[in-house]
């Protein structure tokens, strides 16, 4: 394993003390229960807090600031973060209006934020996403929340800037999640530091459909095909999945899980582009980059949301964070 480390235990530590360094102008760390919150809040607005294991950057931390996140709770790689970092988190960013947790379905993360929701002594709502099609929806632990969580936190995050209250926050990040659809395909698996291996092998004529974020196999293992082939069998989950229909308004978003280049995300791109754009849907936003990573996986994942015009307006509020900014 070659990683820039001194030591696997103090990794993530030394990674959040750079990132607070790095974006002094936007966030504040704390490291005792460790979390990242908004340097400069609104009062009287609800606050809107997500987390997870770390390994996803720049998710969740680089989404803290204005117009998105008020407060990350990041644990240590892939492994959930703990109540006690959410009810700090929840009390040094409380504006009084009350806080909503964003919470992507995982056993860990939904058994913890639920911990915190109950004992915390103020107004709260959850939201779990579950974007991710390629697990059925019977699945028995349910569809995991993967790179779609990010377009809830960027809408949802410009309705509680505007003064949405808790009700309205929680019903709209509900709606967006139900309108998100992602699925993934892993050319690599990724190697967690304290594993020292790669989680799991496929050949150079394999790949990984369906892979998650935490280095899991996914759905099946399948032979290497081309590009085009790829996005065909991606987008039509997707497709079936939210039966979008003719004209209907959307967000594109290619997300690269670390190590694949823009190069590879961008071509990966025009091909779901021409695939929706055959069936006669309005690409109306895109985003194309490394916004949900599992560490150094080299792969992608496509999302779509089916937008309407208030979900758009809030998608083009302004926007200003270690990853987001627009608009300011």
């Amino acid at each position: 394993m070659k990683k820039f480390i001194d030591s696997i235990e103090n990794l993530l530590e030394t990674s959040l003390q750079g990132f607070a360094k790095a974006h002094a102008d936007i966030v504040k760390y704390h490291n005792d229960p460790r979390f990242v919150q908004r340097k400069t809040g609104k009062t009287d607005k609800v606050v809107i807090i997500s987390g997870g294991g770390s390994g996803h950057e720049p998710l969740h931390s680089g989404f803290v600031g204005l117009g998105m996140l008020d407060a990350a709770c990041p644990g240590q790689i892939f492994t959930s973060p703990t109540p006690d970092q959410m009810l700090a988190a929840a009390q040094a960013v409380d504006a009084g209006q009350g806080v909503l947790f964003i919470v992507k379905n995982y056993a860990g993360d939904v058994m913890n934020f639920e911990m915190a929701a109950e004992m915390l002594d103020l107004p709260n709502a959850t939201v779990l996403i579950n974007d991710d099609v390629s697990l059925p929806k019977n699945h028995s632990i349910g569809r995991r929340g993967v790179a779609g969580t990010l377009i809830v936190e960027k809408i949802v995050g410009a309705a509680a800037e505007q003064g949405a209250d808790l009700a309205t926050c929680k019903a709209l990040a509900e709606r967006v999640n139900a309108a998100t659809a992602s699925m993934g395909v892993a050319l690599t698996s990724c190697t967690v530091p304290a594993l020292g291996h790669p989680t799991f092998i496929l050949a150079d004529d394999e790949i990984e459909l369906g892979v998650g974020i935490h280095g899991e196999h996914g759905r099946e293992t399948t032979k290497l095909v081309s590009a085009s082939q790829i996005v065909e069998r991606l987008s039509g989950h997707i497709q079936e999945e939210l039966n979008p229909q003719p004209g209907q308004q959307v967000l594109l978003h290619v997300n690269g899980f670390g190590a694949t280049p823009m190069v590879e995300l961008h071509l990966m791109y025009a091909l779901a582009w021409e695939f929706w754009q055959q069936r006669g849907l309005q690409i109306s936003r895109s985003l194309v980059g490394n916004y949900t990573t599992s560490l150094d996986m080299a792969g992608c994942s496509i999302t779509l949301c089916l937008l309407d015009d208030e979900m758009l307006n809030y998608w083009d509020a302004p926007v200003n964070t270690a990853a987001l900014r627009w608009g300011c």
